[in-house]
């Protein structure tokens, strides 16, 4: 049965909507009087010192530049052709909106159009940033973004800055026919609800999705429409030729683990605001469940497993995502992948070693690694970890020891 995106965004007030809570821009929040301290807020600044240079001869070399000035792989590059997007205009499937990105920076870029960047800061969650490529020498003029908090930090995401997915059919001049998951992300998504409006190549065994396809009402029916990547569009226009199904995977978890992450800081500053900066016992237990919920997802206990044969995944973005990896002295990390049957060796995301991870609120931040500890211990049964046999359990262990900063 078709569930159009307007009734979904009217009717989407579920558990994330919480009308008892401030928005992001009210006290205790203050998101527009914070100063942002972002990854990109950081490289902006640098930037306009004079301190980076950027390549401005076409547009293409402009992004190419910018990636690399940002440490996002250009094989991080997913393809989007449906018209979720302030540049909306600007996107179809002959025209696609290319997404980059790394553990806490994502990029987005429409061939013709502007630039769009979220930085996330372990306060504030999405730093909204958007700019014209330059057409000369001068330094780009980069703005904070008030526009994307119109669904960036709408009911779906409860009413927090935080990041979109979705998945959609789009029609053949535009807008969307259909919609799937609505205001939920993360890994554990079915894939039959998955890559609606995006391209998706690469080798992997995932036949029931709706990438590469757009589609046309006739009757009441929605009618399915290949479009094969590169059949619309030209590749020349991006840095690379692909929108692998395997940076697509990785999108989807990290999407999911900064949804969750920001509105538990959010909650947790709500918390602290009413009690006068301490925790009564009923907020210490909303702390706890808010812990419970992400250490569930951190161990990926329900994460969506893969189909027979897995997944191959590009080697230009598994070389680039394994150079960010904390070994152990033995070589072990949150980072190795599987493939196979799911997306890792270890199952503990290794967004616990970011800088957006480690500097949330301590209270918040206790409240998780002591639960992560708990649910690894090796001499207990634990719901969060029953799916963990005893020898992952331990490595995933060893490797936290071994790779996170203990104070």
């Amino acid at each position: 049965m078709l569930r159009k995106i307007t009734f979904l965004l009217l009717g989407a007030m579920a558990v994330l909507g919480q009308s008892d809570k401030p928005r992001f821009h009210q006290a205790p929040h203050n998101y527009w009087q914070r100063t942002p301290r972002d990854p990109f807020s950081t490289f902006a600044a640098r930037l306009k010192a004079g301190q980076v240079k950027l390549d401005h001869s076409n547009e293409k070399a402009f992004v190419q530049s910018l990636l690399r000035a940002l440490d996002i792989p250009s094989a991080s590059q997913l393809l989007v052709f449906s018209t979720t997007s302030l540049q909306l205009s600007r996107i179809s499937v002959r025209n696609p909106r290319a997404l980059y990105f790394n553990d806490e920076t994502y990029v987005g870029y429409v061939p013709g159009g502007q630039i769009e960047v979220i930085s996330m800061d372990p306060h504030m969650g999405g730093v909204f940033h958007i700019f014209d490529i330059p057409r000369t020498a001068a330094l780009p003029n980069i703005q904070r973004s008030t526009r994307c908090m119109n669904c960036h930090a709408g009911q779906e995401l409860g009413r927090v800055p935080g990041l979109l997915l979705k998945s959609v059919v789009s029609g053949p001049n535009g807008g969307s026919l259909d919609s799937f998951r609505r205001d939920t992300t993360g890994h554990g998504i079915p894939f039959k609800e998955r890559f609606g409006g995006w391209h998706v190549t690469g080798t992997h065994a995932i036949k029931d999705h709706w990438g590469n396809l757009h589609g046309e009402l006739i009757a009441g029916d929605l009618k399915k429409i290949p479009a094969p990547p590169g059949r619309y569009f030209n590749w020349a226009k991006s840095p690379v030729p692909t929108s692998d199904i395997l940076p697509h995977l990785i999108h989807e978890h990290q999407v999911g683990f900064v949804n969750r992450l920001v509105k538990a800081v959010y909650d947790t500053r709500h918390y602290l605001h009413l009690g006068g900066g301490k925790l009564n016992p009923a907020h210490a237990t909303e702390i706890s469940k808010l812990a419970d919920a992400l250490v569930r997802y951190i161990l990926f206990t329900d994460e969506a497993p893969l189909p027979p044969d897995g997944i191959g995944g590009d080697l230009a973005f598994k070389t680039a995502f394994a150079r960010r990896a904390r070994k152990t002295p033995s070589g072990q990390s949150l980072r190795d992948f599987d493939l196979r049957t799911r997306l890792f060796k270890h199952r503990c995301s290794y967004l616990i070693h970011t800088p957006f991870f480690q500097n949330i609120p301590s209270v918040l931040k206790t409240a998780i690694v002591q639960r992560l500890h708990r649910a690894l211990d090796s001499n207990r049964a634990d719901p969060l970890s029953i799916h963990l046999p005893l020898a992952e359990k331990t490595a995933i262990t060893q490797i936290i020891k071994a790779t996170l900063p203990r104070r």
